[in-house]
């Protein structure tokens, strides 16, 4: 049975969500087990709940049929970014989230289809991420073939560094160059004579930036993403920082499997939740 991650609604509430009754009573129709409604109903609650707490829209007009697909986004995206759901929940979730609108819009109940355009997470994205690349660490730190900020964002995800933390403007006063080992030494020299001018040139003490003067001179998600996909080529692996992330902290409870939790929530910055994520998608590699 699908288990919603903390945080799901309290489904002992009276129509948690738009429609329960017909739409249930739909799914007893089609002979599901009542353990799969279960799950549906969950899911749904979940959904709404969320929905009515940090949606503004659906807070202003609790409609169903004023939902667009960036509001079933916004629900998605908290899933990944904030509860770290694995990759097959994520799927089987919007499943049941794609029935229930389906249902919906095939019984003129809203006029238009907002999960039509939203995809699960393809076959790739559901394999556990590569590990091999940090072993390769001093090879590619040094490999000229590839862009700086290539190196230097696998430098960040292997010291589990998240995009969305290195990104972030002000992230130079966090980073701490003194614990890197001495291959990595050797690439900061080199990373630290290629910023510096560029860093003189926009004002700014950030580490990613971009190499033209155009307002705001962080580099974004998109504009790092412009030096990874190119490389990736050349290293024959994905190098989605995400991913990398992943790998990393992967590689580490693998290496680490006797460290008590609170060390390692210290040592990777991660809540229990995540950690316990973690640690499940670390026993894909034990199997």
């Amino acid at each position: 049975m699908l288990k919603i991650p903390k945080g799901g609604a309290d489904l002992t509430a009276v129509n948690a969500y738009p429609y329960q009754d017909t739409f249930e009573q739909y799914l007893n129709h089609q002979e599901l087990a009542q353990a799969t409604i279960a799950e549906y109903r969950s899911v749904l609650s979940d959904l709404f709940n969320f929905l009515s707490t940090f949606n503004e829209g659906y807070q202003n007009d609790h409609r169903v049929a004023t939902l667009m697909d960036r509001d079933v986004e916004q629900y998605l995206a908290m899933l990944v970014n904030q509860r770290q759901v694995t990759n097959g929940t994520y799927n089987k979730m919007l499943s049941h989230i794609n029935i229930y609108f389906k249902y919906l819009f095939t019984h003129d109940l809203i006029q238009h289809y907002p999960t039509l355009t939203l995809k699960g997470k393809s076959h790739d994205d559901l394999k556990p991420p590569t590990i091999k690349w940090l072993h390769l660490m001093p090879e590619i730190l040094a490999n000229h073939q590839l862009a700086i900020y290539t190196r230097l964002t696998l430098l960040m995800s292997e010291h589990f560094y998240t995009v969305k933390e290195f990104l972030q403007p002000g992230f130079y006063q966090q980073f701490d160059s003194q614990a890197l080992t001495k291959e990595e030494r050797h690439f900061w020299a080199e990373y630290r004579r290629f910023i510096t001018p560029l860093q003189e040139r926009q004002h700014s003490r950030d580490l990613f930036l971009k190499q033209r003067l155009d307002g705001d001179p962080h580099l974004t998600a998109a504009g790092l993403h412009k030096y990874l996909k190119p490389d990736e080529k050349i290293l024959g692996f994905s190098l989605t920082p995400t991913r990398l992330y992943q790998s990393a902290v992967v590689e580490f409870l693998l290496q680490h499997p006797t460290m008590p939790n609170e060390a390692l929530s210290q040592l990777l910055r991660l809540d229990p939740q995540s950690l316990d994520y973690y640690r499940r998608l670390t026993a894909e590699y034990r199997t």
